[in-house]
């Protein structure tokens, strides 16, 4: 194969961006869907440098986006710096949990009566097309870890938790259609793939986070070391804890997250409520002395590893939507299928929001915007791999490969063109409500 070609397509598209960036985010564009038109350009359709076939090579794509998503839940979870006793908690983890369960099985129910899936391999569809995205939602979540927003908090919030309490639902599909071992009736999925993976996997994510953190912590105000390796903590972080979640059958989405969660409560302990001036001012200051004061040691740290995470969560999406764009040509829906994702987008999205937000306490707009910005991508694409990986017959894999591809360029065209203008819209409607009288 001839790198030649590679060398000049990425670096002329990474300098484009670097020069562009701002300017996109003025326009009802983002990165990801110029992305996605370079991978088709450079596919069986345009020049036909990318061939890739997301059957055959599933194992492949599958560690890709594997890398991409855990890097992204890790970033995910160092923004929310809210305490896990706040009530605006309860939004995401209802969207995560409850209506997250009731997009699975409504799509599982589409799967059976109208598209003829089995009931395993319905079960599986909604499993992977039920969670939202924790890469190429970067545009509708929290801008900084002092970022309030109940909108941009909820989505943030729903993607960093829905992309490990669907592989629940992702080892049902696969026990339904007998390529994983269940038990009788079912009691090896619950208690192991529900109870104990959920809870091992916050759990050892929680304990690990906080405990790295810690320990950084301590060497750096009491014996000025380990200074200046911030990118080494946040990648060792990220691979020990999902490690350790696989080591012992968690779920690593759910532990990585979770550990991201701990180190910005670890800063948060020390930090307190200051103003986002005061932090944020840490990183422009001589890296030592900041990273060894007693007081901006711990933001210094939490900062640091949120800048380098946030780079390499840039280079994730480049990577996996360009492979995107690749494969779409050669798997994307037939005509007469092509209902299923405006049914998606328009009605069990957000009929599984209302239903799962039922009584809470958000505006009109609000629930109108949770209910549009459903943005599926890495992570579905990171379940179908896996699902493949774990022996799905062909045509089975061939049909959940255009859904989950066709679906996830949709998303990203579909989500891209109206995020800037519905979110500016957003802004300038609760500058409105705040500034109101009462």
């Amino acid at each position: 194969m001839a790198f030649t070609p590679w060398y000049l397509v990425t670096g002329g598209l990474l300098i484009l961006m670097a020069l562009t960036g701002s300017m996109l985010r003025r326009l009802p564009l983002t990165t990801a869907m110029l992305y996605l038109t370079v991978g088709v350009g450079l596919g069986p359709f345009g020049c036909g440098l990318l061939r890739l076939d997301p059957i055959t090579q599933s194992a492949l794509l599958e560690r890709i986006a594997e890398i991409a998503v855990i890097v992204s839940l890790f970033t995910a979870g160092l923004k929310l710096r809210l305490p896990l006793s706040d009530r605006q908690w309860l939004f995401p983890v209802r969207l995560a949990f409850g209506a997250m369960a009731l997009t699975v099985g409504l799509l599982a129910l589409i799967g059976i009566s109208l598209l003829g899936l089995s009931l395993g391999a319905a079960v599986l569809l909604g499993a992977i097309l039920a969670p939202t995205d924790p890469v190429l939602a970067s545009d509708v979540q929290v801008e900084s870890p002092w970022d309030r927003d109940h909108l941009r908090f909820s989505l943030t919030g729903e993607a960093g938790l829905n992309d490990g309490t669907a592989f629940p639902f992702v080892m049902l599909g696969l026990g339904l259609l007998g390529l994983h071992d269940m038990g009788a009736y079912g009691w090896r999925w619950f208690a192991l793939d529900v109870l104990w993976a959920i809870s091992g996997g916050l759990g050892i994510g929680g304990l690990l986070g906080s405990l790295v953190g810690y320990v950084v912590l301590y060497l750096r105000r009491e014996h000025k070391e380990a200074i200046g390796s911030d990118d080494f903590l946040a990648l060792g972080l990220i691979a020990l804890s999902y490690g350790v979640a696989l080591l012992v059958h968690a779920y690593g989405f759910l532990a990585v997250f979770a550990a991201g969660l701990a180190l910005r409560r670890v800063e948060r302990q020390v930090t307190g409520e200051h103003p986002p001036e005061d932090v944020k001012a840490v990183a422009l200051v001589g890296e030592e002395e900041v990273a060894t004061d007693p007081e901006k040691a711990p933001a210094y740290m939490a900062q640091a590893v949120l800048n380098f995470n946030e780079q390499l969560e840039r280079i994730g999406e480049v990577t996996v939507v360009l492979l995107l764009g690749g494969m779409l040509p050669l798997h994307a829906l037939p005509s007469p299928s092509w209902w299923f994702i405006p049914l998606l987008f328009l009605v069990i999205r957000p009929l599984a929001v209302g239903l799962g937000l039922l009584g809470a306490s958000a505006s009109r707009a609000q629930y109108s915007l949770v209910s549009w910005f459903g943005i599926r991508g890495i992570g579905s694409l990171y379940y179908l791999m896996y699902a493949i990986q774990h022996g799905l017959p062909l045509a089975t894999a061939q049909s959940l490969t255009a859904l989950t591809v066709t679906t996830i360029a949709t998303s990203i065209l579909a989500h891209g063109i109206s995020v800037t203008p519905l979110m500016k819209r957003y802004e300038k409607w609760t500058r409105t409500a705040d500034a109101s009288p009462g």
